[in-house]
């Protein structure tokens, strides 16, 4: 019998959510997915070291900024020799109420993988999901340079995206349910929240329902996963990008599995429409305790991370 892993496969796409090589190569994933966090990690390892100073070493003149995106480029042409599909390389957090700035920071980063080889189809520039990230993911969506809308909490957020023609999103399941467990406190029942019945996994399956009924092209990747029941709940999705330590344990089951999104059973619970005009967006996003919270959280964490990797190559120049 397949693994779990193997089976989850035949349904939907499977990303590492990683900057460990090793674990790439390990589990095969089509396309593969970075944010600062993971890069962070990856570079003060020993396997991974040299790839940063050697970064510095070739660039002694780059100020932080170029710095690391040089580094996140590196990473990314590696995973790219690995993967046979796209690696999601992810700007800078602190310029997530900035457009233009994400939009001129994206290019620099494109520039610099097709400097290397590398063709727009194989790059996504991961953008947080705010108003003014998503205004910049239109620009660039509209210059061929293709994305992925992180740190999506909410139908409105996703909303958005599709209607600015992103290629992908990104809605987190494991900071979903993180919310809602904390909110409950003692109330909380895991054998009730589990599977469907999941806070994120009800969450993603909307957006799905949402843009299989009106015919929306833009790729769902769920992500942010805290447990096996959240993926094999999601089966059927577009995409699920997955940290290596679940998809060992996907790989160690054995089990048949079937989807359990499907166009046609989205289809049969037909979503209505959302504006998503900035009024709009704002005042939803406003109104969903949880997704405000939990975006603001992650770009704060997100900058922490940017900020240290700057400490870290400053301390190597």
């Amino acid at each position: 019998m397949a693994s779990l892993l193997e089976s989850l496969r035949t349904h939907t796409v499977v990303v590492a959510d990683t900057g460990d090589f090793e674990s790439m190569r390990s589990y095969q994933p089509t396309d593969a997915t970075t944010n600062p966090s993971l890069i962070l990690k990856a570079v003060q390892q020993d396997a991974y070291r040299p790839l940063m100073e050697r970064c510095v070493k070739d660039y002694p003149h780059a100020g932080p900024a170029e710095l690391v995106d040089r580094l996140l480029v590196a990473f990314g042409r590696e995973i790219l020799s690995i993967v046979p599909g796209r690696v999601s390389t992810e700007v800078d957090a602190r310029l997530s109420f900035d457009t233009r700035a994400t939009v001129d920071r994206a290019r620099r980063i494109m520039a610099l993988y097709e400097a290397a080889g590398f063709g727009r189809d194989r790059i996504l520039i991961k953008i947080a999901s705010t108003w003014e990230g998503i205004q910049a993911a239109r620009v660039l969506e509209s210059e061929g340079i293709r994305c992925n809308l992180t740190l999506l909490f909410s139908l409105v957020q996703a909303v958005a995206c599709a209607e600015a023609k992103v290629q992908l999103i990104s809605p987190f399941v494991g900071r979903i349910y993180d919310w809602h467990k904390k909110q409950q406190g003692a109330n909380w029942d895991e054998t009730a929240s589990s599977g469907a019945n999941d806070p994120g996994v009800i969450s993603v399956s909307g957006i799905y329902r949402y843009y299989k009924t009106f015919g929306i092209p833009t790729e769902i990747m769920g992500a942010s996963f805290r447990n096996t029941g959240q993926i094999l709940a999601l089966a059927g999705c577009d995409l699920l990008t997955i940290s290596p330590d679940l998809l060992a344990k996907l790989a160690s089951s054995e089990s048949a599995l079937k989807p359990s999104l499907t166009i046609d059973s989205a289809k049969a619970q037909p979503a209505t429409r959302l504006v998503a005009d900035e009024i709009s967006f704002r005042s939803l996003l406003n109104e969903d305790a949880m997704a405000t919270e939990k975006l603001s959280e992650g770009i704060r964490a997100f900058v922490a991370d940017a900020r240290k990797l700057d400490q870290l190559l400053a301390g190597k120049t």
